[in-house]
């Protein structure tokens, strides 16, 4: 059953309020108007990308009916926190999974898979300098291996990933607009981790197709840029 059946079915209607997150796509979003509510967007932890439960519960009014949370980039912690506090105050939880792939590949989450993930994984994050790998928690599947590419009020984001392309480095941005500043979303709402993320992550392709060298390119290229991009202090 999809996102709009299921609110559907839940009795989600017309001035309900669902609790959604503006960093990602924006089927969510578009799910929740389709059912007949409004998108509220809430602002993300900065570490897992995921709903940040005390901005979930900042943003609950007395119109909130429910909150899809998003498992994204196969992180899911904190997500359990963002369950309690809508089953606390009576609210419809959902939880999604983003399956955008950067590479197009169809790869799975069979245990095969996940462990070749993680182990690509912990070699880039050992050996990534000048930008910021991701933060590890136990059950990261890494269907994308995000890292941020620090600024200063300029696109260092987009000088990076289209200097590491050159290298042979595949690589995409997962977020590019926030939803919310999307015209046909557009609220005048606060969310300055989930919009700093959109402006700093880029996604390195990880998976089943990179061997060892693959991964030295990744690592030599990134630490050959990195340092040029950050701005120094």
């Amino acid at each position: 059953m999809g996102t709009v059946a299921m609110l559907k079915a839940a009795g989600i209607g017309l001035g309900d309020e669902v609790i959604v997150p503006a960093y990602g796509n924006v089927e969510i979003a578009e799910a929740v108007v389709s059912a007949g509510g409004l998108p509220v967007f809430a602002d993300i932890d900065p570490g897992t990308y995921c709903l940040d439960a005390a901005a979930v519960t900042a943003a609950i009014g007395p119109r909130t009916a429910a909150i899809v949370a998003v498992r994204r980039f196969g992180e899911s912690a904190g997500l359990q926190q963002v369950h309690e506090v809508g089953t606390g105050k009576g609210l419809l939880v959902l939880q999604e999974v983003d399956t955008a792939d950067p590479s197009g590949a169809a790869e799975g989450d069979g245990p095969v898979a996940v462990g070749r993930r993680r182990a690509q994984a912990a070699y880039l994050s050992a050996r990534l300098r000048g930008v910021d790998a991701p933060v590890h928690s136990a059950g990261h599947t890494y269907r994308q291996y995000v890292v941020r590419v620090p600024g200063n009020g300029r696109p260092d984001r987009d000088a990076f990933a289209r200097a590491v392309r050159a290298r042979g480095v595949r690589c995409s941005v997962p977020v590019k607009t926030p939803v919310h500043r999307l015209p046909e979303y557009r609220r005048d709402v606060e969310l300055p981790r989930t919009e700093r993320a959109a402006d700093e992550t880029l996604a390195l392709q990880i998976g089943a197709e990179l061997g060892r060298r693959e991964l030295q390119r990744i690592v030599s290229s990134c630490n050959a840029l990195g340092g040029l991009l950050v701005p120094a202090f």
